[in-house]
């Protein structure tokens, strides 16, 4: 799992470099920073290096400044008594950079040509290049960090991974393979969603100058000490909100069940699913708690009965696209729409909601993967996935409501954007989505208001990481309801 304070605000790198600036224009030394900024990560280096017994490191510098943290790092590690080799590019032209360059000669270290490594090393510093990398790489470069990240040591990255984009955590197209980041002034949106879990790993943050009125962050990172109220003595069934689950497909009947499960595992006293009636006799088999209505059976006015009797509804998981399909959607959207429910919108619904846009109130609830923002999008998943901020924000401009951008790194917003940091990789598997769905339409039967939509989502994820406890290959679905009952009822929840 990664380090940081919860909450904390996520800064996109050009508010970051506007904020440096600033504070150089006060007649702060640019120079000064660099050296408070090396010796704050060396004297974090220094107490991981003694608990994991490393002596030989190599420093691996760029062109830029961060080449220049680099140099003076090395310096500072020397002089603590560890054997220190530094590899570089060319030097650049920098003042800055020249200085910390000399300084590290001075110190007696010496320079090796184009990262030719004499031996192997217990650990590698990479300062190659810093948040101002927005280019995709040359092969030179490329390749590289290719036999950077081919060494057996430990890699930490300072400031950022170098070859990450520091807004999208997308890799330019390769990067730095850091087991620590050590990030400097402010934490940067691409350290936590994307692909950067893949490059960054741990991340600590290095402050260093005061945050001044004109840095605002582009988002905040969810916190996981999520605190569910303790329920009242005198509760039943009815005190914890009523879910409907629409879907089902006659072809398609184990979405409607899992989410279905998850909702009553967030705690829901009640769930109904309206699906094909194909589907009934299994769905009470593995869940006989669950209530069932034949959705081929319904009329308008029993749909609308249907409806009053509920606190949220989930549609959409395992409807299909077919013409049955359409004439469903057709028939539930604009009652469930026009109603003053939370409403979750997954699956099949956003396909069609991407067929026929319409703009949706702050109780809806979206909760689309990259692939199918791409079609409420009308773009492609690589364009998603190349900025998923800016996607998730192109999504409520379109449509409104309140959303999530599923994948490593979920994206909420809400009235703000928020970014998951729990969550793993085994969870990439058939149902999830289907789970939170079911999660989000039972915690808001529940709370209303009073839980935000991105405690829902990290609650989730820290289900799916409790399931992920014994191994992250072949987690199913199915089995995160247990997981689910787990997290909601920790710490009095």
């Amino acid at each position: 799992m990664q380090q940081q304070v919860y909450h904390s605000p996520v800064y996109h790198s050009q508010s970051i470099q506007a904020w440096e600036q600033r504070w150089f224009q006060q007649q702060n030394s640019s120079y000064g920073l660099m050296q408070q900024v090396a010796w704050s990560v060396t004297q974090r280096l220094s107490v991981l290096f003694k608990e994991k017994n490393i002596q030989k490191i190599a420093v691996c510098c760029g062109q830029g400044n961060n080449a220049g943290d680099g140099y003076l790092i090395a310096k500072y590690l020397k002089q603590a008594g560890f054997d220190v080799d530094i590899y570089a590019a060319e030097k650049g032209q920098s003042v800055d950079l020249a200085k910390a360059w000399q300084e590290a000669l001075d110190a007696g270290l010496k320079v090796g040509p184009h990262f030719q490594f004499k031996h192997e090393y217990d650990a590698y510093i990479d300062a190659l290049f810093g948040i101002g990398l927005n280019r995709e790489l040359d092969a030179n470069w490329q390749s590289i960090i290719q036999l950077i990240n081919d060494q057996k040591g430990l890699k930490i990255a300072v400031d950022i991974p170098s070859g990450l984009h520091a807004n999208t955590g997308q890799p330019l197209p390769i990067a730095v393979k850091a087991d620590f980041t050590y990030t400097v002034l402010g934490l940067k949106a691409g350290l936590f969603t994307g692909q950067a879990k893949e490059y960054a790993a741990k991340v600590e943050l290095i402050s260093a100058i005061p945050v001044d009125a004109e840095l605002q962050p582009v988002a905040k990172l969810s916190s996981q000490q999520i605190k569910l109220p303790k329920r009242e003595a005198f509760g039943h069934k009815g005190s914890y909100g009523h879910v409907l689950v629409v879907g089902g497909h006659a072809e398609m009947g184990g979405a409607v069940i899992m989410a279905a499960e998850a909702a009553f595992a967030a705690g829901a006293g009640k769930v109904t699913i309206v699906c094909d009636a194909k589907h009934h006799t299994a769905i009470l088999s593995r869940a006989p708690n669950i209530m069932l209505r034949d959705i081929n059976a319904l009329n308008i006015e029993q749909r609308t009965a249907l409806i009053q009797q509920v606190d949220a509804v989930c549609f959409g998981m395992g409807l299909g696209r077919d013409q049955w399909a359409k004439e469903q959607y057709q028939a539930w959207f604009d009652l469930i729409r026009n109603s003053d429910l939370d409403i979750v919108l997954d699956a099949d619904a956003l396909w069609f909601l991407a067929k026929q846009p319409q703009q949706l109130n702050s109780k809806t609830y979206t909760t689309p993967h990259p692939g199918e923002a791409a079609t409420l999008l009308d773009c492609k998943t690589l364009d998603i996935e190349t900025d998923r901020i800016q996607a998730i924000h192109a999504l409520r401009q379109k449509y409104g409501g309140q959303w999530v951008l599923k994948g490593s790194g979920s994206l909420i917003l809400e009235q703000q954007l928020y970014i998951c940091t729990a969550g793993n990789a085994g969870m990439g598997t058939g149902g999830m989505g289907d789970v939170l769905a079911g999660m989000i339409a039972s915690l808001k039967a529940q709370f209303a208001q009073s839980i935000h939509l991105h405690e829902i989502v990290t609650l989730h994820a820290l289900a799916g990481d409790e399931l992920a406890k014994n191994g992250e290959r072949g987690l199913q679905a199915q089995d995160m309801k247990h997981a689910i009952y787990q997290v909601v009822n920790r710490e009095g929840g």
